[in-house]
C-alpha cells in the first residue's frame, strides 16, 4: 500500500461519541471524508440527525445513535448492537467531554461527578465496551481527545485538568495492555478552537486577546486541523504509532 493510499478509511466502522457538535461534529466529517461509516453517539438525537445529514449531503455514510456515555450499561448495549449490525468497529474517538470553570474552592461534588464522569468514566468505559470487539477481530484504533490541559495545568479547571491528565495517563497504560491485539490506542490535545465550551473565553475581548497572542501560528485552529491529525492516527499509516499524544496547538506548548 502507498503512503497516500494508507490514509484511505474506506470500509471502516467510525465511532465518535460527542458527535451532536463542536469538535465531535468536525471530527465526525472529517472521518466520514476519508471514506468511513460514522456512528454519531451523543444525549441530543435532534442534534445527531442533523449532524447525520450533513454527512450524507457530502455523500458520507453515518447513522445516529442517542446514548449517554455515564451510562455504563446502556452504552455497552448499544455497542454490542453497533457491532452486530456492522460485523466489526475499527475506530473508536472518544471526544464526549464537559467542563464546569470555577474557582478550586466553589466545586462542589455535584461538578466534580458530572466532569470526571464524562471525561474519563465514559470514556474508560466506552474504551472497554469496544475493545472487546477489537480484541476478537485482532485490530483497531482508539482515539482519545486530551487537551492541553493533559500537560499543563489550568486555573479554574482543577477537575477538568485532572479529568485530562487521566486521560494521558490512560491512553498510555491502555496502549501496552492492547498492542498484542494489533490495537492502537492514541490521543489528540487540542489547543484553543471554537466551541461551545470555549465560547466565554472568546466572548471575553481580554481573554481572546491574551488567547490569540499566546498561539505562536498566530489563530485559533480549525477543524481541518484536528480532522488531518485523526484521519491519521485512525489510518494505516499510524500502524507503529501507539501511546502517544499529538498536541495539535499552532505551537502552544512550545513556548
Amino acid at each position: 500500500m502507498g503512503v497516500v493510499a494508507s490514509f484511505c478509511l474506506t470500509g471502516k466502522v467510525a465511532i465518535v461519541t460527542g458527535a451532536s457538535k463542536g469538535l465531535g461534529r468536525g471530527f465526525a466529517k472529517a472521518l466520514s471524508s476519508a471514506g468511513a461509516t460514522i456512528i454519531l453517539v451523543a444525549r441530543n438525537y435532534e442534534q445527531l440527525k442533523a449532524v447525520q445529514l450533513e454527512i450524507e449531503n457530502e455523500g458520507g455514510t453515518a447513522e445516529a445513535l442517542a446514548v449517554d456515555i455515564t451510562s455504563t450499561k446502556a452504552l455497552e448495549n448499544k455497542i454490542d448492537l453497533i457491532f452486530d449490525r456492522y460485523g466489526k468497529i475499527d475506530i473508536l474517538v472518544n471526544n464526549a467531554g464537559t467542563e464546569i470553570p470555577k474557582s478550586f474552592v466553589d466545586v462542589t461534588e455535584s461538578d466534580y461527578d458530572k466532569i470526571m464522569n464524562t471525561n474519563l468514566k465514559g470514556l474508560f468505559f466506552a474504551s472497554q465496551a469496544v475493545a472487546k470487539h477489537m480484541i476478537k477481530q485482532k485490530g483497531g484504533k482508539i482515539i482519545n481527545i486530551g487537551s492541553l490541559a493533559s500537560q499543563i495545568g489550568i486555573a479554574k479547571a482543577t477537575v477538568y485538568s485532572a479529568s485530562k491528565g487521566g486521560v494521558l495517563q490512560f491512553t498510555k497504560a491502555l496502549a501496552l495492555e492492547l498492542a498484542p491485539f494489533n490495537i492502537q490506542v492514541n490521543a489528540i490535545g487540542p489547543g484553543y478552537y471554537h466551541t461551545d465550551m470555549t465560547a466565554p473565553f472568546f466572548e471575553d475581548p481580554e481573554h481572546r486577546r491574551w488567547i490569540e497572542n499566546r498561539i505562536p501560528a498566530g489563530r485559533i485552529g480549525t477543524d481541518d486541523d484536528l480532522g488531518a491529525t485523526l484521519i491519521f492516527l485512525a489510518s494505516s499509516g499510524s500502524d507503529y504509532i501507539s501511546g502517544q499524544i499529538l498536541y495539535v496547538d499552532g505551537g502552544w506548548l512550545a513556548g
